[in-house]
């Protein structure tokens, strides 16, 4: 094993990705948008995209933000799995 250690994150980290990911529903790329959006007012919808899971079960709602610390992906991150709505965020 390496004793490296992870790469740190720089903020602002302009274009950083998220992935939500959560059952489907026609509603689910707004709803996700309507949370991030607390967190991250200027979000740029373009950035915005869904796919379905082969089966259509799950959704997953893709964007990139500019992160502005730990404290605000944290929060986001808190907020999306508290909806339970939400199966995961990477």
């Amino acid at each position: 094993m390496s004793d490296t250690e992870a790469p740190k994150i720089e903020f602002p980290c302009e274009d950083y990705p998220i992935k939500v990911i959560g059952r489907g529903g026609e509603d689910f790329k707004g709803f996700v948008i309507e949370v991030v959006q607390q967190y991250v007012p200027d979000l740029d919808l373009k950035t915005v995209t869904i796919q379905d899971s082969k089966k259509g079960t799950f959704q997953s709602v893709r964007f990139r933000i500019t992160a502005t610390g730990e404290d605000q992906l944290r929060a986001l991150h808190q907020a999306l799995m508290a909806t339970g709505r939400v199966t995961m965020v990477i």
